[in-house]
């Protein structure tokens, strides 16, 4: 039963809000842009507009990361018509991305090219990533595995950080159901090309169940920082990241349970100008991972998983002119991981070299992107990677690309060492894909874009008596339709998606992947203030087990903004308006639910 909603909590800050200035001014927030002004950098390491890319690429604007901060990474990301979410539950509990039909192991997550897919299962730990600090969120669809290497068989999601532009500070405050709270706070000093950052956050909720026949909440707590310094200058740039987010998540393991989490980011970025033609680019990364088990397992041990990667790159970007660009570099990466589950215990590493270059041509009319990729791993060997890419504008209005590529999904430390069913010797998983689409403006107001795909995996791996190997291979047929619409500070964005996922082999639908998605947010928004409303909708999809479905559903939210003055603005939150507890997935005799609705009010005062 949902705890009701009693914002009072708020009035305070609210009335002194309003009284801190009796006049309206024109506010700092950021209107997200046309789409065709975006400035995207995933799909070639480089800036490019939104429009040149040879590619399907969406972007999670700062308005809507802004708009709610208590908003989890899942339900950001839910809204992506390509992307099929699957959380067991709220605050929390388990995830897995579903992007055009690849499994949950197949589409790599990014922070500033860092990876945060765990060395232990391929895929991140999505509940525990906080995006307190985040500027936008790139979804590159389609294979990325020549740029960046293993698990973008489906594509990419890259969270871009904020860098200061200005000096200031910040707090923040937000209050809803369920006794849910976030709290954040942040200073930016930034001059002469030199800035400094630092952001504190705290969040903590008592959740509600997630299955269909309990009523116990399942609540979450989580606290972290995050700093930032570096220089930008136009000849040489440098910047350190750090990051950690603890807390702690209770969970369904048979019966209520919880397990403390933690994770830590260390990112070290060097880039310098040698001459107009030629930028030199390096990155050093240690992404940490651990879960450790609050109650003994049967066996009376206290289960743990620690896992750790490590990178290192250098890459380099050669303008032979304005037309030819040139990438060369090479990642290397280590990954150590350290388990203990239900008696099973193993300590084990890898390593992997990697070596990409890439050939960028444009012009007015066409751009073009041919790269391929060899990755010596030490386990597998050698694997050989390709992709070919080419956008042509027909018109001022009209432009077709097409986009073919392999890509790959190396063995993760689970599958090679974790009890009696791993197996050492294991090759990667392969993919091959082919793309065709189109964007088109109709009016000066409004565009259309379509994108048909089909994805061929191999040498996916499975059990089989009590043995994993290569064996399976997967389909993946689909396509996306996106409508846009702006008029003055009335929008409209709406897409449409379709997969069809099955066993190549058996011809059976692959589960959790819903046929159609269809996704819809209207509203206005200008300098000062702003409403809108979004509709998800998805279609049943199979379960695990062959003789029950996933149900479909549709949600609805609704979100608005006030900025009184430069200094203060307002908020509301409403996600699943109508408390929809869909069901997500089959579960023996129950089915994990969706946490329903949640609504929330907060302010943000600034100087």
């Amino acid at each position: 039963m949902s705890i009701p909603f009693q914002p009072a909590a708020l009035a305070g800050s609210i009335a002194f809000a309003l009284g801190f200035s009796s006049s309206v001014h024109a506010a700092e927030q950021k209107v997200a842009q046309a789409a065709l002004d975006t400035i995207v950098v995933t799909a070639t390491r480089s800036e490019e507009k939104i429009e040149n890319v040879p590619a399907r690429i969406s972007v999670i604007e700062p308005a809507t990361l802004e708009q709610s901060p208590i908003a989890s990474l899942p339900n950001l990301l839910k809204k992506e018509a390509a992307l099929n979410v699957a959380q067991l539950g709220g605050y929390g509990q388990q995830s897995s991305i579903f992007m055009r039909g690849t499994s949950s192991s197949h589409t790599l997550v990014l922070r500033d090219g860092m990876r945060l897919n765990t060395a232990l299962s391929s895929s991140a730990s999505l509940p525990f990533i906080d995006t307190t600090d985040i500027k936008q969120i790139e979804i590159l669809k389609g294979p990325a595995s020549v740029l960046y290497g293993t698990d973008a068989i489906g594509g990419v999601i890259h969270m871009i950080s904020k860098t200061p532009e200005q000096s200031g500070a910040f707090i923040t405050g937000e209050i809803g159901e369920n006794k849910t709270y976030k709290s954040l706070v942040g200073a930016d000093l930034a001059e002469d090309g030199f800035y400094a950052q630092i952001r504190g956050q705290r969040l903590e909720t008592d959740g509600k169940s997630v299955l269909d026949d309990e009523d116990e909440n399942y609540s979450f707590d989580q606290k972290g920082f995050s700093t930032k310094f570096g220089v930008n200058k136009g000849q040489y740039g440098l910047s350190l990241d750090y990051s950690q987010n603890k807390g702690t998540s209770d969970y369904n393991a048979g019966s209520l349970t919880s397990q403390d989490f933690e994770n830590e980011m260390i990112n070290l970025r060097g880039r310098i100008n040698l001459g107009s033609q030629l930028e030199l680019n390096a990155r050093l990364s240690q992404f940490d991972d651990q879960l450790d088990q609050n109650a003994a397992n049967y066996l009376g041990q206290v289960d743990y998983s620690y896992s750790t990667t490590q990178e290192a790159e250098l890459y380099a970007k050669l303008n032979l002119n304005d037309q030819h660009h040139i990438l060369l570099g090479t990642t290397h990466s280590n990954l150590d991981g350290d388990v203990l589950s239900y008696g099973v215990a193993y300590k084990g590493d890898v390593s992997s070299q990697g070596y990409y270059t890439q050939h960028q041509y444009q012009s007015d009319k066409l751009n073009t992107q041919l790269g391929i990729r060899v990755e010596d791993n030490e386990k597998y060997g050698s694997h050989t990677v390709g992709q070919a890419a080419a956008r042509y504008a027909i018109s001022p209005q009209l432009s077709v690309y097409t986009n073919i590529g392999s890509a790959f999904r190396s063995p993760n430390l689970n599958e090679l060492y974790s009890g009696e069913s791993a197996n050492p010797n294991l090759k990667a998983e392969e993919s091959l894909s082919y793309e065709i689409g189109f964007d088109q403006a109709l009016t000066q107001n409004s565009s259309i874009s379509l994108s048909v795909y089909q994805n061929e995996v191999d040498n996916m791996i499975q059990k089989v008596d009590g043995k994993l190997n290569n064996i399976s291979e997967a389909t993946l047929r689909g396509g996306e339709l996106a409508w846009n619409w702006k008029q003055d500070d009335w929008f409209i964005d709406t897409a449409f998606a379709y997969v069809q996922a099955k066993d190549s082999k058996t011809n059976i639908e692959l589960a959790k992947r819903p046929r159609q998605t269809l996704t819809l947010t209207t509203g206005l928004e200008n300098e000062i203030y702003g409403m809108s409303a979004s509709l998800i909708a998805r279609s049943k999809s199979k379960s695990w087990s062959d003789s029950d479905h996933n149900p479909g559903y549709a949600t609805v939210d609704l979100n608005a903004y006030w900025n009184i003055n430069p200094h203060v603005k307002v908020f509301t939150n409403i996600e699943n308006v109508g408390d929809v507890r869909h069901k997500i997935e089959y579960n023996w005799n129950n089915y994990y639910v969706d946490e329903g609705r949640l609504a929330s009010a907060g302010v943000t005062f600034k100087y």
